[in-house]
């Protein structure tokens, strides 16, 4: 017959195993629970270190010159002014019998039609301008100007002085000058031809004006 072991013998050995079950049981729960509580300091240690994005404000960004000129000459267009785009700029080609009485540099009544419409599109653009004065060939000497030089560039005067006063253009984006009978427009020498001379050009340059 096979021996068996006594019962008190049985009974300690169970326990033994019960006992070491429980142990194992605690020391997980308790591995488990430092990982947590490892894993959430970590969190938050990276949650405050991670910078904080600064928001950056949102700037307009203005119109570049040559874009400006190419809206300008859309706006021109719907007045049926003489302009054309080229190299240096947008030119607005006013001719002298609209602007001004033959020798005079007085600006006639008229006229500030036709200058208010260019001068609301100047002052949506951030160009500078330049105001050129032009005479025909013919010889000119008044009690007022001694020759077409004089005379063209007092007319260019007239329109600077109206831009900034009445317009409100900046002074700085504005330059003026006197082409004599030098720069014309039309080669002829018929009374079409100088009547086409005889101008003013309100020149919108391909470059900003200085700030």
């Amino acid at each position: 017959m096979l021996s068996r072991k006594p019962r008190y013998l049985e009974s300690e050995h169970g326990g033994r195993e019960r006992w070491l079950i429980s142990y194992t049981d605690i020391v997980t729960i308790l591995l488990i629970l430092f990982v947590a509580v490892a894993a959430n300091e970590m969190k938050a240690h990276v949650d405050v270190a991670r910078p904080v994005p600064v928001p950056v404000p949102l700037e307009v960004e203005k119109p570049r010159p040559h874009e400006s000129l190419i809206r300008a000459e859309q706006e021109l267009k719907k007045h049926a002014l003489d302009l054309h785009l080229e190299p240096r700029g947008l030119v607005i080609s006013l001719p002298q019998a609209i602007l001004f009485a033959s020798g005079d540099d007085q600006l006639k009544p008229e006229a500030r039609a036709v200058i208010s419409q260019i001068a609301a599109v100047l002052q949506d653009i951030p160009n500078r301008v330049a105001l050129v004065g032009h005479a025909d060939s013919v010889p000119i000497h008044n009690r007022r100007f001694k020759n077409n030089w004089e005379l063209s560039t007092a007319r260019s005067l007239t329109l600077l002085e109206l831009l900034t006063t009445e317009y409100g253009i900046p002074e700085a984006r504005l330059s003026v000058q006197g082409d004599g009978s030098y720069s014309p427009k039309n080669a002829g020498d018929t009374a079409d031809a100088r009547a086409e001379n005889r101008r003013v050009e309100i020149l919108i340059l391909d470059e900003p004006a200085p700030r």
